[in-house]
């Protein structure tokens, strides 16, 4: 059931993207997110209802309340009347977008013959993979399809606002049932990125979640699993389907050291083999399932490190999870090899 709660805005930041907002609930003051392109602009005194189950439940990606009506001045927004597809569909956050399929020439089955199509497991790879792309085919396009998995509001992640703004991204889509990309949303991660490479032009494209990784204890419940969904779509378009694997010298959990569970079971459930980046320092380690494309690669670490982009996989640095960082950046190197 929804955990929702009634609240007035005490402190309301920036009214772009994701607003930043200090709620006042019969408990005490919290901090909160408002979602502006879905529920307009909130300011201090306005009546929210807010859904408080991430806090209440303490998870750390996500333990802040997320805005879900503004009684104020939200109850009279209108649809548009040009969107006609609905996402979050039967759910009381349902609302309309006009999806890239339905754009000029979108609608033919395309075939990407070879384009380059990154696949990432945890939101954190982003930056670093963009990073090492960018170094490795200066000039080239490379956009960022975000899938399930993690964060569904496009909004919600500063690091896509920050590569785009730097350049290193060429555009960002919203797949399934993630919504509000910078550049459009899609349907599917199909139909994105066939949009991405025949209309838009992009180089390159990487897919991944959003930040905030959902999970549980089980072997296939967790969000690294879209990287299969993602890697398949990408394959049957006929893309160059790049994985770059979640990795980590730091990571307390085992199951996460060395080659994450997470990207094991992607490679061993795989229909067909994919390129595996790995850093140069790396042994190709076993899985099974198929025998897999494994291409390793040199992490230039010392040059992400003042590269000034984000730096931090779960409360740890680049320096106490140097191996997460390389696989991120050998995934850039091996996608920007084939742009």
């Amino acid at each position: 059931m929804l955990a929702l709660a009634r609240g007035v805005v005490r402190v309301a930041g920036s009214q772009a993207g994701e607003q930043q907002l200090i709620v006042e609930l019969a408990d005490g003051e919290h901090p909160a997110v408002a979602d502006v392109a879905l529920l307009g602009a909130c300011e201090v005194g306005d009546e929210v209802i807010v859904n408080v189950v991430a806090r209440e439940l303490g998870l750390g990606s996500g333990g802040f309340d997320i805005v879900h009506a503004n009684l104020t001045r939200g109850l009279d927004l209108a649809v548009s009347g040009t969107e006609h597809v609905l996402k979050l569909n039967y759910t009381s956050l349902q609302h309309a977008v006009d999806p890239v399929e339905s754009r000029a020439g979108a609608a033919s089955l395309a075939r990407l013959a070879g384009a380059p199509v990154g696949v990432i497991a945890l939101h954190g790879q982003l930056a670093p993979l963009a990073w090492a792309f960018a170094r490795r085919s200066p000039g080239a396009g490379l956009g960022f399809v975000q899938t399930a998995g993690g964060a569904l509001p496009a909004s919600h992640s500063r690091t896509v606002g920050e590569l785009l703004a730097g350049g290193l991204l060429a555009g960002h889509i919203a797949a399934g049932a993630a919504f509000g990309g910078a550049t459009g949303d899609a349907i599917t991660t199909a139909g994105a990125l066939a949009f991405a490479f025949t209309e838009l032009g992009w180089d390159a494209a990487v897919c991944g979640p959003g930040p905030g990784i959902v999970g549980s204890d089980s072997p296939l419940g967790h969000g690294g699993m879209v990287a299969l969904d993602s890697a398949h779509a990408a394959l049957a378009l006929g893309a160059a389907t790049v994985i770059a694997p979640r990795m980590s010298s730091g990571d307390p959990r085992p199951v996460h050291r060395g080659l994450s569970h997470h990207t094991r079971t992607v490679l061993e459930l795989a229909l067909a083999p994919l390129i595996v980046a790995l850093p140069a320092s790396e042994p190709v380690p076993a899985v099974g399932g198929r025998t897999h494309d494994w291409r390793r690669r040199g992490a230039d670490l010392t040059g992400y490190a003042a590269s000034g982009l984000a730096q931090e996989i779960m409360g740890r640095r680049l320096a106490d999870d140097t191996l997460f960082f390389a696989a991120a950046l050998a995934g850039g190197v091996v996608l920007g090899e084939l742009a």
